[in-house]
């Protein structure tokens, strides 16, 4: 990480590779985000040229924005809470569709200090969706706060990029 930055080398390698296959392609992305607070787009924004592949982002907070903006299911949302999978599928899908993407990428989860809908700290799913299809990796994570999040953020990267390569094929 550079000083005074939140996007670490890795995070900056990854969205660079994404922003140059996006561009390539004519392909876009759109992100949804909740415990990364927006790392996401931080990341992929820090590439020169990233205004030809990003569309936009949703930080989706707190639970009820993720159902009002997003779309995902209240029933799943009151069922599962915001850290479960589905969630992330549906913020991915909610997002691509909404802003108009090629592919939207979601995060969800626990970065602490404290556990969440039952479930511990470092508990994360990630998703990636096309119109084809979505998937959604679920991570447990170790660390404080801040590593949580910029692991959760590279790891959201990665698969995106291992998508993006799948569909340019």
């Amino acid at each position: 990480m550079t000083e005074n930055s939140p996007v670490s080398d890795d995070m900056r390698m990854l969205a660079t590779q994404v922003i140059t296959l996006l561009r390539s392609a004519g392909q876009t992305v759109a992100a949804a985000e909740s415990l990364t607070g927006g790392l996401v787009m931080a990341g992929l924004t820090t590439v020169p040229g990233a205004s030809y592949a990003v569309r936009g982002g949703v930080v989706s907070y707190a639970t009820d924005l993720k159902a009002a903006l997003l779309g995902v299911p209240r029933a799943m949302l009151d069922e599962h809470g915001a850290v479960y999978p589905g969630v992330a599928a549906a913020m991915a899908d909610g997002v691509r569709q909404r802003l108009i993407a090629t592919f939207g990428v979601a995060t969800t989860g626990v970065a602490g200090p404290d556990p969440q809908d039952g479930q511990p700290v470092g508990t994360v799913h990630i998703a990636v969706s096309a119109e084809e299809d979505t998937v959604v990796r679920t991570l447990a994570l170790d660390g404080d706060r801040d590593r949580i999040r910029r692991l959760t953020v590279e790891r959201s990267l990665a698969l995106l990029l291992g998508r993006i390569r799948e569909d340019i094929r």
